[in-house]
């Protein structure tokens, strides 16, 4: 049957109304109030119907959450407009097939009472999973993020973002349907979360901090005119601050050692001496690496100890790394080092006054699945986090808001501080309750002082999460899903 284009235009806006939440914490009821509409919806449709409304759900979810790569594109990439925007919405499509199958399984199996609660939210966590991983992954605004502020945060150290994510799909049904038994265990498990002990990791002492935003605009980054500005200022930002850690942005050094030593003679060795005291510690951005060897986006530890080396692991597609036979998208691009060897999955973290700082690199903090391997041993897991950013290619936007708290879900889920260091925003320190203690305005360029305090301890979520990754939350949507089927084949398929 084919759904209606005005219905298939109110189910997209549904979508995209409700990433205003993403953005803004404090609209966390949005998301519940537009998924348990598209419910509504769902409920009264057959499976291909269904299917093409939750498509449509998220492609206007996607859309609108992730408009600014149309920026990237055509401001910085010299693509055409229609094609840049053409290109976002062909993304959105395509991750919207996952939320196509979820919406036909649900209409296929759903059988009215509170089981049918437990199925969407299965089929949505399966939706999510398959989007956060397959084709390396693209799980920006996951549903969960929306919930950032409110009661179901709670939740995050011990079933992380995706876990949110479906208990949010549950309520939307209980919500559609006012299922007195199915609210009561939504209420239940939030409830528990709130009297469980709230502390699973406990402090380790604080440091002082130093976290540089450059704001350098992208078309100028890598330009031979602007590069004596840009690396004068970084060089006073380094040596002058007064702070235990000094942390610089995603290639707050845009030159590999070799061009650099070459363009700004003894600069580098100046720095190194700087940080080789005692007492004094940095990590800075820059690429590494050589023709022959290949090249990685890095960050180097400096203190009076080895030099740290960290590569980035999860590389960003076209942006790092080219995909067979997408070559002359980066070249049309204009991305410089495009493609980057990959760093390993396990790194060490730097260690320096007690503290163990676990660097990532851009987007790496969306997905704590990885981060969460380097608790496999309590004894080496980070006391926190340092994630080094330069979102510069999608300007003064929506994606800000989201990578701070997208930032902050990853400090509830392991309870660890995060310092974020970035060339145009979100520059901050959030505390291992996602509280955000001190940020610079995005787009100024600044030196951002605070006190973190690092902690140890492993939350319920790192411990099966270090040791066997998203298998549990795969195994239990699977679980469920199967049930419904068996349930419904004993039924003989008839649905009310």
């Amino acid at each position: 049957m084919r759904s209606r284009p005005l219905e298939l235009a109110g189910v997209a806006a549904l979508g995209a109304a409700q990433t205003w939440a993403y953005d803004h914490g404090a609209w966390w009821p949005l998301p519940l109030l537009t998924l348990a509409l598209l419910v509504w919806r769902l409920d009264a449709a057959r499976p291909a119907r269904a299917a093409v409304l939750a498509w449509a759900y998220g492609v206007g979810w996607l859309c609108a959450g992730v408009w600014w790569l149309y920026l990237s594109m055509h401001d910085y990439g010299s693509i055409p407009a229609p094609l840049a925007a053409l290109a976002v919405f062909a993304l959105a499509a395509f991750l919207s097939l996952y939320l196509a199958a979820a919406g036909a399984a649900y209409a296929r199996w759903r059988r009215g009472g509170a089981m049918d609660a437990l199925l969407f939210a299965a089929l949505w966590l399966l939706a999510e999973l398959a989007r956060g991983v397959i084709f390396t992954g693209f799980p920006w605004i996951a549903s969960g993020y929306s919930q950032i502020d409110s009661p179901l945060a709670l939740l995050a150290p011990w079933v992380g973002v995706y876990g949110i994510g479906a208990l949010l799909a549950g309520a939307a049904v209980t919500l559609r349907r006012l299922d007195g038994r199915a609210a009561a265990v939504v209420v239940a498990i939030v409830g528990a979360a709130a009297l469980a002990p709230r502390d699973f990791t406990r402090g380790t002492g604080t440091i002082s901090v130093a976290l540089l935003q450059t704001d350098v605009k992208q078309d100028e980054k890598f330009e031979t005119e602007h590069l004596p500005d840009e690396l004068a200022w970084t060089g006073r930002a380094l040596t002058d601050a007064r702070a235990d850690l000094v942390v610089g942005p995603e290639t707050v050094v845009p030159l590999l050692p070799d061009q650099l030593e070459d363009f700004a003679p003894g600069y580098w060795a100046a720095i190194r001496r700087h940080f080789a005291a005692p007492g004094r510690a940095a990590l800075i951005g820059i690429p590494l690496g050589s023709d022959a060897a290949g090249y990685t986006n890095s960050v180097l530890g400096l203190s009076a100890g080895p030099t740290y080396r960290y590569d980035k692991a999860h590389l960003v597609p076209f942006g790092e790394f080219v995909p067979t036979g997408f070559h002359w998208f980066t070249r049309a691009m204009n991305i410089p080092l495009g493609d980057f060897n990959r760093g390993i999955a396990n790194p060490p973290s730097f260690a320096f006054d007690g503290q163990r700082v676990a660097p990532n690199i851009c987007y790496e903090d969306l997905f704590g699945e990885e981060l969460a391997r380097r608790f496999v041993d309590a004894a080496r897991a980070p006391t926190m986090f340092a994630n080094l950013s330069n979102l510069a290619w999608f300007g003064n936007t929506s994606v800000i808001p989201q990578v701070l708290n997208i930032s902050r879900m990853r400090t509830l889920e392991f309870e660890r501080p995060m310092l974020r260091a970035t060339n145009t925003g979100a520059t901050a320190v959030i505390d291992h309750r996602g509280h955000v203690t001190a940020l610079l305005p995005p787009y100024t360029r600044g030196v951002l002082a605070g006190r973190v305090e690092g902690r140890t301890g492993t939350t319920p979520y790192a411990w099966w999460c270090s040791r066997a990754g998203l298998w549990p939350l795969l195994a239990a949507a699977l679980a469920v899903v199967a049930a419904a089927g068996l349930r419904n084949r004993r039924a003989g398929g008839a649905r009310p």
